[in-house]
This record gives structure tokens, C-alpha cells and sequence, in this order.
């Protein structure tokens, strides 16, 4: 097994999830089988009891794993299945040891940071690098390590520990370690600052690891005069010191790195010369470009509890981004925060008020994106209707199928105080209900989680049309609530359409309104499993309902693979070929636009 270990310096927010996958998604164009892990150094066991607002979305696994959003970008780059061993935190190697030590296995020796802690981190790394998944028998070629947090930071330490360790333990051929670092460009002189970087570096040398390859993130590619300084007092052949300048979208990053043969820089110190080929991205890079020469806009308006923070419905905007690529179109998302589309607000703040209607009025679909809460709702509740009455093209996602669910009972079956009981818990009129199975008194890993199966009731509704007219399919789920059966009939009569249900009948999954042009709402999670070309069909479906191209879309939709995906055709390769050209706008591909690409 061989190891790449992608650690970050100077500051947050480089990138460093973004680079872990492109060094992933390179690797297994040559030919190799890639798995990844990331460690956390927080004292969570997982991210699941964690806001949006401090560390972005939880992404959900297919075993129910709760997990840091970049095993996302792991998925969606190297088209694996993750586990949730994948995963490493703090809070977990404590946990495990501290369980060994009350058990007794460590024979009454003293419990330590070195060498028990570190041990479990050498451990489970080694155990979950030889796990399959990409559906393949057999452990995969690399695993690529991404180490959350900064060099420096209090809390990596004892994994710095143990990679220096596991780095001697596993031998010079078997590990590679790469570094992202910044290098600013000062606007008063214009130059490229390096210093930050060797601090960076010495400050990991001083800690037991010495990088193989360097990863500069700046806005413009380095001159020779910068990277000649790096090379110097950074002790790195100039040929592993690669830019990672900015660039139009993400997905050219894995272009950089091929470009500047970071490959080939990580089979020398791999020892894996032997078995070295050219990276087939031929698929990828058409897409790359093709995204660059889309003009033709499709607004959408997100209308969630988080809009302040991005990362909150990362996989939510990836999902937007892929179909918005496959119906041929620029993506502009509005975000508008539901508690500005009150009633309350409009006295309160009525600039706000009127800013959210109108970019609510102005979009071409509306998406309701999962939640916990109530603050916003009623803001929710009036963005369903406004789709539905207006016939604009909708699609509500977890707590947006509940909402959906409440907003039809209020207005079409007349029940003014229908509602959840997440916001009422005495409420005459429950129509989205607390789960037996749930727990009351722990939050963490207690929600129904994780792949669970959904059954068609037709095959003639839009939902199974776009999934290829199968008779189930295996979506990932994160919730608590769900519509409560007991008025399921009345909603039924009334014109609500549940398409899909669990195994049991009881559950359901998914509703729709069959004279609308697209009104879907789902209690899963179908965000998680979209991936570049393999866009969700859900996600698709309301995408190119929203650009007029949704009949289209149905009738080629029968074609799908073994996993529910559908498979769209290569992207044509445009005659006008994209530049990427150093630029000095700012770092697009870690700080994502909120009102073009988000990319």
C-alpha cells in the first residue's frame, strides 16, 4: 500500500480537500485504485451534532456515517463509496482507546498520548487504507490522507506524531507527503511572498515530516524567482513545487496538477515508475472547458436557514452544478434567507422583505434544501406555495418535502394549523411526525441514516420516469421526522401524490403533484450521490424543468446505471478551447461565488 498525506500551512481554507481529490481523481486516471481518508483533529466523534454555520454541511455515507463535508469532494472526484472509518477524529481514536483501556488491554500500563493515541491513529489508518471502495475486490494501490487544520495547530499534534512515525514505519518508497501552502502576492509591490510558506515548511520539518512535493496556492502562476527562493530554504527539487493558481472552476485543478506532472513527481517518491501512465482526463477536461463557454443562465432560488454560509448546502450546489452542465447552462443560484419572506420581516426590515420576494419571483426554480429548526419555516411554507400556485418549478429536499407536505394541508385541504411536531409538539393537526424509532434525549448517530430502499407505487410520475422507470431505488438519508401516515389518504385525495414509499408502506418518500410541471419532494438526500456526469436525476429533472427541457430529459432517461445514476453521453469538445491563463481574480475555487458559478 502506498500513501499520499496532503497537509495545509499558513492558513485555512486553501483548498486542501479540493487538492486531496484532484491528486485522487489523477492517480486513478493512470490506471491505480484510490481510497481516501480524512482526519479531523476536533473532539467530535463525528460532525453530525455539529452546525452548518461552524464546519458546513454533514455529508451522509451509504453505512450512515456522519462526516466531514470533504469525503464529499472524495466521492464526487474519485467516484467511490466511502465508509465512515474514513473518516478519522479526535474524538473517535479517544474513544477507542479509552474502551481498550476499560476493557483492560492495555495490562495496567499508563494510558498516553505517545504511544497509545498514536498507535490507534497508525492502526486505523492501516486498516481502513486496505478497505475496497470502488466496488472491487481487493485493497486499493494508494490512499491519499488529508489532515485537517494547520500546521501548527494544538489539536494536529498528536497526528503529527503519528504520521511521523507511520511515515519511518511504512518506508521512504510507500509515502509521499504533500503540502499546500499560500503564497501571497502583496498589491502594494506586487511580488509573490514566500516566507510564509518556509515557516510553513520548517514548522512541519521541526514536527517529524518533510514535504515530498509543495502545492502553492496563489492568485497568478509562480515566477521562477519565487519558486527558486521555495526550492532553496524549502530543500524541494523545483520540479515538485507545483501552482495551484486560480482558475474558472474546481474542476480544473486535477488539469493543473496533470499539466505540471504532479503525477510523476508522486510515482519518484512512490517508487511506482514501473507502472507510470498518462492520466486519461479526456472526459473530464471536455467538461472542464465546456463549463467555461456556458452562457445561457437558469436561476435558481435556494431558499434555506443557512444562505449566510455556502459550504452549509455544498453537495446541494454540486448537485445544481452538475445538472445545470448536462441541460447546457450557466448556474446563478439566489440565495435567499426564509426568514426574509416573512410577514415579521417586512416590518422589521422591509428593504430585506422585499429583496427576498423579489429574487424568489425572478428565479426559474425553487429548492426548499434539508434543515433542523423552526426559525424560517413560515418563510419556507410561502416559497412552496408561491411555486405551486405559480406552477415554477420546485423541489424540496428532507425538511422541504415536510414543508411541502404542511403547505398543502394548510391551503388545499384548508387545515390552517397543520404543521410538524419538530415546531409544535402539541399540535391538533400533525402532519410530519417525530419517528418511533427516534431518540428524545441523544442527538448524535440517532436519525435514520445512511442507504435505505424507496419503492415506486408508479412507474407513470415524473420521480420514476427520471430514475429510468425502475421499481426502487437506494438514496441516503438524514432525518428524524416524517410525514405522518395517518393523513396520508386525505392528502392523497386531495391531489398529493406519494410516488414513493418504503418497504413497509408506511414511510413515505416521495410526493409529488402529477399536474404541475415539476413539484417533487423527497425525505432522502439525493444530493449525495450526484457526481460530475452522473448528475442526480432529481436534481436533473428540476434543472431542466426550469430550462424547458425536461421532456427531453424524461425521454432519454431510461438509460441508467447499476447504481440509479444516469449516464450522460461525453460533453462535446467545443472548437474555442478555455484559457487558463493566470488571472488575478480572486481564489474562486476555495471561495465560491454566490451568485455565478458555484463551483
Amino acid at each position: 500500500m502506498k500513501y499520499v498525506l496532503v497537509t495545509g500551512g499558513v492558513v485555512s481554507g486553501l483548498g486542501k480537500g479540493v487538492t486531496a481529490s484532484s491528486i485522487g481523481l489523477l492517480l486513478k486516471a493512470c490506471g491505480l485504485r484510490v481510497t481516501a481518508i480524512k482526519i479531523d483533529p476536533y473532539l467530535n466523534t463525528d460532525a453530525g451534532t455539529m452546525s452548518p454555520f461552524e464546519h458546513g454541511e454533514v455529508f451522509v455515507l451509504d453505512d450512515g456515517g456522519e462526516v466531514d463535508l470533504d469525503l464529499g469532494n472524495y466521492e464526487r472526484f474519485m467516484d467511490i463509496k466511502l465508509t465512515r472509518d474514513n473518516n478519522i477524529t479526535t474524538g473517535k481514536i479517544y474513544q477507542s482507546v479509552i474502551e481498550k483501556e476499560r476493557r483492560g488491554d492495555y495490562l495496567g500500563k499508563t494510558v498516553q498520548v505517545v504511544p497509545h493515541i498514536t498507535d490507534a491513529i497508525q492502526e486505523w489508518i492501516e486498516r481502513v487504507a486496505h478497505i475496497p471502495v470502488d466496488g472491487k475486490p481487493g485493497s486499493a494501490d494508494v490512499c491519499v490522507i488529508e489532515l485537517g487544520g494547520t500546521i501548527g495547530d494544538i489539536e494536529s499534534m498528536p497526528f503529527i506524531q503519528a504520521l511521523g512515525q507511520f511515515s519511518y514505519k511504512v518506508g521512504a518508497g510507500n509515502f509521499c507527503l504533500v503540502h499546500v501552502s499560500l503564497v501571497p502576492v502583496l498589491n502594494c509591490v506586487g511580488e509573490q511572498k514566500t516566507k510564509p510558506t518556509q515557516h510553513s515548511v520548517r514548522g512541519l520539518r521541526g514536527q517529524g515530516l518533510a514535504p515530498h512535493i509543495l502545492a502553492c496556492r496563489s492568485t497568478m502562476v509562480l515566477d521562477e524567482a519565487a519558486k527558486g527562493k521555495l526550492s532553496q530554504f524549502c530543500l524541494i527539487p523545483g520540479e515538485n513545487i507545483i501552482t495551484l493558481y486560480d482558475v474558472p472552476n474546481i474542476w480544473h485543478i486535477p488539469l493543473l496538477l496533470r499539466d505540471q506532472k504532479a503525477h510523476e513527481a508522486i510515482f519518484k517518491v512512490l517508487n511506482l515508475n514501473c507502472v507510470i501512465k498518462e492520466p486519461r482526463l479526456d472526459e473530464w477536461t471536455n467538461r472542464a472547458e465546456a463549463c467555461d463557454l456556458l452562457h445561457e443562465p437558469v436561476r435558481i432560488a435556494l431558499v434555506g436557514k443557512y444562505t449566510e454560509l455556502s459550504d452549509a448546502y455544498l453537495s446541494v450546489l454540486k448537485a445544481l452544478v452538475h445538472a445545470s452542465v448536462d441541460c447546457r447552462k450557466k448556474l446563478f443560484v439566489d440565495w435567499i434567507p426564509a426568514s426574509n419572506l416573512e410577514d415579521a420581516t417586512a416590518k422589521e426590515n422591509p428593504d430585506a422583505y422585499k429583496a427576498a420576494w423579489k429574487l424568489l419571483k425572478g428565479a426559474e426554480g425553487i429548492l426548499v434544501p434539508g434543515g433542523f429548526g423552526d426559525r424560517g419555516v413560515q418563510g419556507k411554507i410561502l416559497a412552496v406555495k408561491y411555486a405551486r400556485e405559480n406552477r415554477i418549478p420546485f423541489l424540496g429536499i428532507c425538511l422541504g418535502m415536510q414543508i411541502a407536505v404542511v403547505e398543502f394541508a394548510r391551503s388545499v385541504l384548508g387545515v390552517k394549523d397543520a404543521t410538524s411536531t419538530e415546531f409544535d409538539l402539541n399540535t391538533k393537526s400533525p402532519y410530519v411526525i417525530f419517528m418511533p424509532e427516534g431518540s428524545k434525549t441523544h442527538m448524535g448517530g440517532t436519525m435514520r441514516l445512511g442507504s435505505r430502499r424507496t419503492y415506486f407505487q408508479t412507474k407513470e410520475c415524473k420521480s420514476a420516469k427520471l430514475y429510468g422507470c425502475r421499481s426502487f431505488i437506494d438514496e441516503r438519508h438524514r432525518h428524524r421526522y416524517e410525514v405522518n401516515p395517518d393523513f396520508v389518504s386525505r392528502l392523497e385525495n386531495a391531489g398529493l401524490s406519494f410516488t414513493g414509499k418504503d418497504e413497509t408502506g408506511q414511510r413515505m418518500e416521495i410526493a409529488e403533484l402529477p399536474n404541475h410541471p415539476y413539484f417533487v419532494g423527497v425525505q432522502f438526500h439525493p444530493e449525495f450521490k450526484s457526481r460530475p456526469g452522473k448528475p442526480s436525476p432529481l436534481f436533473l429533472g428540476f434543472i431542466a424543468a426550469a430550462c424547458g427541457q425536461l421532456d427531453v430529459v424524461l425521454q432519454r432517461c431510461s438509460n441508467v446505471d447499476s447504481n440509479g445514476l444516469l449516464k450522460v453521453p461525453p460533453i462535446k469538445t467545443y472548437q474555442k478551447k478555455s484559457s487558463l491563463k493566470p488571472s488575478y481574480r480572486p481564489p474562486e475555487y476555495v471561495l465560491e461565488s454566490v451568485k455565478g458559478l458555484n463551483f
